[in-house]
């Protein structure tokens, strides 16, 4: 069957330089995704990986899963890894994969902290910036249970997580991948750290926007490092609800202003801007609108929205200049072909939910594009 003609101009669809030699074919980004299929003892990618990633290689910039830097980073099941060299080999069949077909692909290197649990640790404690216990669920091999309290790092040893990150960038690149980006947002250490109800050092990690924003620009910078300027990327939530309130927090929103007001100075290759409040709840509009005219000024490089954004909503603010690109998620979990539909306008399949993280083909690599 022929297919029908690109009906208008899209924003979404135009080439896009992300710099340093890297022109992307369009502003159409595939967000990581938690999609727990590394079922193996050495949590390397597998066969799926690269066929999954392949299907999606027509989108401008594919962001890997979260992969842990180290086994102490890990805090769910079935995610990969890029510390061993079983992990690198693997991956370097994805990367392949991609960009055989044309597609370019960043790693989000990623560190659990305090949302881990001594199940992964070896009966440890998981590492966070100071020992408060977030609170939340964790699914470990033993099931779903509760978060505890992790045990602050010392500086010596975040000095080594630092280092941890830096040997993740490397592994990233012996991989093929054509960037990295730092998983920020919310749970996770490096956001612990921006987090002022999770970090309560009074040392030079922590009782200011300065201090507790310190941790991940020494991992920023060790990673520009390796990757140099405008390879690497950050990911951040700064619109978090904490306890029972349905307002975000003051305190960490002020933190992650002040860190997009600095990003500028360390040569990044985006701001990922995470717009949602709660997790699985949706933005509205106005929300989505106070964030990106609050972000946009603050940091004057390439800036992907992300928040629930649809094919017109994305369009939308691209073409006013609210954001250069735009990432997509369980829109592209069932729609392994998104730029393509977007181009020819053409109907959008549903995900399936119980899919997500259920391991196997299903609902992974088994979604049909429209040429087949």
């Amino acid at each position: 069957m022929s297919l029908p003609q690109r009906i208008e101009e899209q924003p979404l669809l135009d080439p896009y330089d992300l710099g340093a030699g890297l022109r992307l074919r369009n502003r159409v980004v595939m967000a990581p995704m938690t999609r727990a299929r590394a079922r193996n003892a050495a949590l390397a990618p597998t066969e799926l990986h690269t066929e999954y990633y392949r299907q999606r290689a027509g989108a401008g910039l594919i962001v890997s899963e979260g992969t842990w830097i180290s086994p102490q980073a890990i805090g769910a099941v079935n995610v990969p890894g890029l510390y061993s060299q079983e992990q690198i080999r693997a991956w370097s069949a994805v990367t392949s994969a991609v960009h055989a077909e044309g597609g370019a692909i960043f790693a989000q290197l990623a560190h659990t902290g305090a949302a881990s649990h001594p199940d992964f640790q070896h009966g440890r404690l998981p590492v966070a910036p100071s020992a408060v216990n977030p609170g939340g669920k964790v699914f470990t091999p033993n099931g779903l249970t509760d978060t505890i309290t992790p045990r602050a790092l010392s500086t010596r040893q975040i000095a080594d997580v630092v280092e941890q990150y830096r040997s993740a960038a490397v592994n990233a690149r012996l991989a093929g991948f054509d960037g990295v980006e730092l998983h920020a947002q919310r749970g996770y250490l490096i956001a612990q750290f921006l987090n002022p109800a999770l970090n309560l050092r009074t040392d030079a990690y922590g009782g200011s926007a300065e201090g507790r924003a310190r941790f991940l620009f020494e991992v920023l910078d060790a990673v520009v490092g390796v990757w140099g300027p405008h390879r690497v990327g950050v990911k951040f939530a700064p619109h978090q609800a904490l306890g029972e309130s349905d307002e975000v927090s003051p305190e960490v929103l002020a933190v992650h202003e002040y860190v997009a007001g600095r990003l500028d100075d360390h040569s990044p290759a985006y701001l990922h801007l995470m717009m949602t409040r709660r997790p699985n709840v949706r933005v509205t509009e106005a929300q989505r609108l106070d964030s990106l005219k609050l972000f946009r000024p603050l940091y004057r490089g390439p800036l992907i929205a992300n928040a629930g954004l649809d094919q017109e909503s994305g369009n939308t603010i691209v073409r006013e200049g609210l954001a250069d690109l735009v990432s997509f998620a369980a829109l592209f979990i069932s729609n392994p072909d998104l730029p393509r539909r977007f181009e020819r306008r053409l109907p959008l399949a549903e995900s399936d939910r119980d899919t997500f993280y259920q391991g196997g083909a299903d609902g992974y690599t088994d979604y049909p594009s429209v040429m087949t």
